[in-house]
């Protein structure tokens, strides 16, 4: 308060005419941040309750393979009541033997899950065969009294209690407490001793089982009296085991005449370590026993009786026994593949959150997934795999070295070797065609899509398969053998066809007619695709031409085939439109037209860019219950699905696009569903109702401009007509993301412009009008209200900043600082202070960094936080910033957002610099240079006592802000400092600005045809206006200066003002000499360069004249730059505002000439510092590391694909 007294005190000496905008000068930015405060505060809360929802959710228990080891027992018992339909519980029981037996009987329900889990993972190459091996679990339905984990959890456990036992010098009790400590050594132990026993009784018959049966009886009664070290030598273990893991390598092989001898041999050798190294007690007691054995041994005839093992079980006993004692390497970080664990954890970690029970296959909802397709890629082609880049990169070197280890499963998974050259694999169809498989399921592909979204169908075939137990019907219940073994369980012909009523999968690929008639790549693709998978649908618009009364009549179909028998296309629907469908945007209505061929009480919208994964299909059961379910005054429409981001895993943009995508996708909209209640549909993988939504207008609106984002239209729409959106987070979806700048650039573009548009939609007015207040401003700041803010949060820069321009060059800050003593105004500081932490993105970071501790732990989401922000992520924020301002902006004062192709293939590329100048330019280009030319005029005429530290600490945010908006999209861009690099960019870039270009020239190859396009967006007589009006802002700069140059003195008359206009006029006429069209002039080019020269010369006289005979020097040259340029382009602003008038007075060529050097200029500044950059090696490695950090991390090969795949990329 002491702060406004003084200004207030300060400005009533001032003259009254400056009172109102002193005052506006000084306190608008502050009122511009007590707005920003609202969505502070909403950012900070909600990351805060989102982070205690997802707690109480069990999210982020399981984060670890420490952890999934840790509660893997639990995991049968916990699927068994969450995702196993059975119509009994079994009760609770305490009795010891009971609760082994229900143990082991979960384990064997779960057993066919988990393994088809983890073939899935070794089928889609995260896994190697040794690796899948380890993580099976066995059947549990033998007669073993115990239940047997799989083998990455037992690994070694064998050998570390063996060392436990020979160094042991205590007793029996303390060296089974010694053991039990780690449970699954106790597991090991347990399970060796049976197994062994089972094994040797069930191989050796006659005498020798009667030697295993005394062996192992006088080891129990050991056990029962606690003396097993005095009787045992314990000490010579290690023999005993040695001897069992060679008996158990040999009958693991097939039986020959030589390995049954070397079983006999293998056994005898068994049977003399034990009696003459192991046995320490008096034989008396069973003399009779032991003379037998004796006289047997004595005679040969002991162990004359083998029956080799050829039963399944017995089979597979025998070599689990003998992995359990010759691994003895610990399994500890199996599986090695980060997104296997990754995936493994989820569904482990799900199984104990809070879900509806399922219900068995036959009683589900049944539902219809649906995508569209417009034309994509489907799958990468031979030549789109050998295609290199203009940096000699292939897309198939590319994945080799981004998955080494998924690459080397792949070629094991073939049956080639990892050393084969690539010329060996397409040489062969079958290879090529799995090569295309492999490559396009690490690409965003329809085929990926495809293939994830399938495995819905896979599941359900599982489940019905294994769960007609369940079902009471003692016709279609499976024998105990049947029910753990699943081979083949995809082609039971009764689970296939529970599972196709109910589920149904729908491609909608729009022009897929017109693909097929002009034989394109992708239809062929497509026709694969249904013929590898038999329920998939396709729907498509077909479009034939008829004859009629002699006029060709165009008429329009809706379309659904699938692949019959010989693979060709079989007609199930065909559906006669009244015309051409495409009426309003392109997916929307690709989605309308098709929805009539989905079937169920459910549906799902997945993009073709989203992946599934199998472990999660079998959890759809479960969220289809949440139809049934409460959840609050109205049943669900929309069940919002968790989605994960798998584009974040190469580079450092990917991972910043990642990490803020998940942050939404989870803890954001976690708290909008509850408690506000105001999450909607903000696109895939949501769940809808059905019925409910195709009674009620569809899911799709699709008018022109308005519904650019027609996915959140789907939420307006449900909300309205008073329904219930929901979101849940034990099931996932995979999703793929933008990774290069300018893809991020585009696609937040096209949000920020959509978003733009709901402002001005009527669906968002009606949700205003309906809302109740506290709901209204729930709604408001996590939808239009976020990218206001976002806009809102520049602007204050600019108020800031222009406030302060007048304070300088009116001489009103003097005078208060000097008149009325106000040294510092806190409010302001507090308020740039914030500002600046919203900038940089720190605010929302908070929402990350508590995602982050949740799921990750607080040690890893520390150090993932500094990561990033080693990594410039503050950077990429503040660029982003103005990536959103710029379109929301833009829409709300011209309208008409469109849809922006970002483009999904992999961006490991180097940008050219006209590249980014093309896309930044007005973006963020323009508005940094504006910034920066007001802090150097606040430089120069703010009247400061506290110095140069006072102004850095008063503009480090506004100077961040220009320096990230002008520099981020080379700082980003891959090779961005290489010196050859620099170099073409330039020979490019100077061949872009002046080429003319002509008819038909694209953007991308001319200035000219460029600047045109980018003027596109002013089109009515409200958005010139409002141009006009925002242009005149740059005025101010001339006005304020010329009163300031030592030329003039204390003169304030407003003659000066018009004679800088006039000395303005002079350097456009003398611009305009200089650049005479050479075409115009080409009869007298002689007299043209004699008039250019006599300006010229006419010109330094001028000046000359100027400093000898008046007060200009030179300061007041640099600072008439400072006024000119702004001012030139405020009036070519507006001259680009009323083009139409511009083109009739024949000043269009001027105009556009003027605009050139503009852009020349500005180009020309940001690529100097680019270039003497480049001069310094070192810098171009330190950018590498910074973008491809998370690629080191992971031992990558990230130099060989920035360097190409040259052996010599030096020479």
């Amino acid at each position: 308060m002491c702060d406004v007294y003084f200004i207030f005190a300060g400005v009533s000496t001032l003259d009254d005419n400056h009172n109102a905008l002193t005052i506006a000068s000084l306190w608008a930015p502050v009122f511009t941040i007590y707005l920003l405060d609202f969505h502070v505060f909403y950012t900070l809360i909600s990351a805060v309750v989102g982070f205690l929802l997802g707690a109480r959710d069990r999210l982020g228990e399981i984060r670890s393979l420490e952890a999934v080891h840790q509660f893997f027992e639990k995991f049968p018992e916990a699927f068994m009541s969450r995702l196993y339909a059975s119509p009994t519980k079994r009760p609770a029981t305490e009795a010891t033997e009971v609760r082994i037996e229900l143990k082991k009987a979960n384990a064997a329900k779960f057993a066919p899950f988990w393994n088809e889990i983890v073939r899935n993972l070794r089928d889609e190459d995260y896994i190697a065969d040794r690796e899948m091996e380890l993580l099976f679990i066995p059947s549990n339905t033998g007669t073993l009294p115990l239940v047997q984990w799989p083998l990455f959890l037992l690994a070694s456990k064998i050998f570390v209690a063996r060392d436990i036992a020979v160094e042991n010098r205590e007793t029996q009790s303390d060296l089974w407490e010694r053991i039990s400590r780690d449970d699954y050594m106790k597991y090991a132990v347990e399970e060796c001793y049976h197994i062994t026993k089972f094994i040797l009784l069930a191989v050796l018959e006659g005498v020798g089982r009667l030697w295993v049966e005394r062996i192992f009886e006088d080891i129990r009664e050991s056990l029962i009296k606690g003396s097993i070290q005095s009787e045992f030598q314990l000490s010579k273990l290690p023999l005993v085991l040695s001897r069992i893991a060679a008996l158990m390598g040999i009958l693991i092989q097939e039986k020959t005449p030589d390995l049954a001898k070397g079983v006999v041999k293998a056994v005898q050798d068994l049977y003399d370590i034990v009696q003459h190294d192991i046995l320490s007690y008096d034989k008396k007691e069973h003399y009779n026993t032991w003379s037998i054995l004796a006289k047997a041994r004595t005679e040969g005839t002991l162990f004359s009786e083998l029956a080799w093992p050829n039963d399944l079980e017995l089979k597979s006993q025998v070599k689990r026994l003998h992995r359990l004692l010759t691994i003895n390497e610990s399994a500890a970080n199996i599986p090695k593949n980060l997104e296997a664990r990754r995936r493994l954890e989820f569904f482990t970690n799900s199984l104990f959150m809070n879900m509806p029970v399922a219900r068995p296959v036959r009683g589900m909802v049944s539902f219809s997934v649906f995508t569209p397709y417009y034309s994509e890629v489907v799958l990468y082609s031979k030549d789109e795999l050998q295609k290199k880049n203009e940096d000699g990169i292939s897309i198939l070197f590319y994945l080799q070295k981004i998955f080494p280890d998924e690459w080397k499963n792949f070629l094991s998974r073939i049956g080639r070797d990892e050393n084969v050259s690539d010329s060996s694999l397409f040489s062969n169809p079958n290879d090529l065609l799995e090569l295309r498989f492999w490559a396009s399921y690490r690409g965003q592909t329809l085929a990926r899509t495809v293939r994830g979204m399938m495995y819905y169908r896979k599941a359900l075939v599982l489940q019905s398969y294994l769960e007609r137990n369940a079902s009471g019907d003692p016709e279609e219940a499976l024998g105990e053998d049947d029910a753990s073994n699943t081979q083949g369980f995809e082609l039971s012909r009764e689970a296939r066809a529970q599972a196709d009523l109910k589920f149904t999968y729908v491609v909608t690929c729009q022009i897929y007619g017109k693909q097929k008639e002009q034989h394109k790549p992708e239809a062929s693709d497509i026709a694969l695709l249904m013929q590898r998978n038999e329920a998939l649908r396709v729907a498509f618009i077909d479009e034939v031409e008829t004859l009629k009364d002699g006029k060709v009549q165009r008429e329009y179909f809706s379309k659904l085939v699938k692949a019959d028998v010989h693979g060709k296309d079989k007609e199930i629907y065909s559906v006669k439109l009244p015309g051409n469908p495409k009426l309003g945007e392109g997916k929307p209505e690709n989605q309308n037209h098709a929805i009539i061929f989905t079937r169920g009480n459910a549906m799902q919208t997945i993009d073709m860019n989203q992946d599934n994964y199998f472990e999660e299909a079998l959890k759809m059961r479960n969220l289809l219950e949440e139809f049934d379910s409460p959840h609050g005054i109205r049943p669900p429409t929309i069940l919002g699905v968790r989605e994960h981001v798998f584009t974040g895993s190469v580079s450092s943009l990917a991972s910043f696009m990642s990490n803020q995508e998940t942050s939404f996708v989870t803890l954001g909209q976690r708290v909008l569903a509850s408690p506000l209640k105001v999450r909607m549909h903000y696109g895939h993988p949501d769940v809808f109702d059905r019925v409910f939504h195709i009674t009620r207008g569809g899911i799709s609106k699709a008018s022109r401009v308005i519904n650019i984002s027609e996915d959140i239209y789907a939420g307006f729409n449900s909300t309205l007509r008073q329904g219930n959106v929901t979101h849940h987070e034990y099931i996932q979806v995979g999703k793929g993301r933008d990774v290069g700048l300018n893809q991020i650039a585009l696609f937040e573009g096209k949000v920020a412009g959509g978003n733009g548009e709901q402002v001005l939609s009527r669906d968002v007015y009606r949700l205003g009008q309906l809302f109740d207040f506290f709901r209204m401003l729930s709604f408001y700041y996590t939808t239009v209200g976020f990218y206001f803010c976002t806009m809102l949060t520049v602007l204050t820069v600019y108020i800031f900043l222009y406030g302060k321009i007048y304070l300088a060059l009116s001489g009103v800050g003097e005078r208060l600082v000097v008149e009325a003593g106000v040294l510092r105004n806190t409010a302001l500081t507090a308020a740039l202070n914030t500002q600046f932490l919203f900038q940089i993105g720190i605010f929302t970071a908070v929402p990350m960094i508590l995602g982050f501790i949740l799921e990750q732990g607080f040690f890893k989401a520390i150090v993932s936080f500094l990561t990033m922000q080693f990594q410039l992520c503050s950077v990429f924020f503040t660029f982003s910033l103005g990536t959103r301002t710029h379109y929301f902006g833009r829409t709300i004062l011209h309208g008409g957002a469109r849809y922006q192709a970002t483009g999904r293939g992999f961006v490991v590329r180097h940008i050219k610099f006209a590249e980014n100048y093309r896309l930044y330019s007005r973006s963020h280009f323009v508005k940094a240079f504006e910034v920066a030319f007001l802090l150097v005029v606040y430089l120069a005429y703010e009247y400061n006592e506290g110095g140069t530290l006072a102004y850095i600490l008063l503009t480090v945010s506004s100077w961040y802000m220009a320096l990230s908006w002008l520099f981020g999209p080379y700082l980003f861009n891959p090779s961005g400092f290489e010196w050859k690099k620099v170099v073409e960019d330039f020979e490019d870039w100077t061949n872009w600005l002046f080429y003319r270009g002509g008819v038909g020239v694209k953007g991308e190859e001319s200035w000219e045809a460029w600047w045109d396009e980018e003027q596109a967006h002013i089109r009515t007589l409200r958005g010139r206006i409002l141009e006009t009006i925002l242009s005149l802002r740059f005025f101010i700069f001339q006005y304020g200066i010329v009163y300031k140059l030592h030329l003039t003195g204390n003169n304030t008359s407003l003659s000066i003002y018009g004679l800088s206009w006039a000395v303005f006029a002079v350097l456009i006429v003398l611009f305009k000499v200089s650049t005479f069209s050479q075409k115009a002039t080409v009869n007298f080019q002689l007299f043209l360069r004699l008039l250019q020269g006599i300006a010229f010369m006419l010109a330094l006289a001028g000046l000359s004249v100027a400093v000898r005979l008046t007060n200009l020097s030179l300061p007041d040259v640099f600072a008439s730059i400072l006024a000119f340029v702004p001012t030139g382009w405020g009036l070519l602003s507006i001259a680009i505002a009323w083009r139409p008038v511009m083109k009739r007075l024949h000043l269009w060529k001027s105009v556009r000439s003027i605009a050139r050097l503009y852009d020349a200029g500005m180009g020309m500044l940001i690529f100097v510092p680019l270039a003497m950059c480049a001069w310094f090696p070192f810098i171009s490695t330190f950018q590498t590391r910074l973008l491809f950090n998370q690629a080191f991390s992971r031992g990558l090969e990230i130099s060989l694909i920035l360097a190409g795949n040259d052996p010599n990329p030096g020479a």
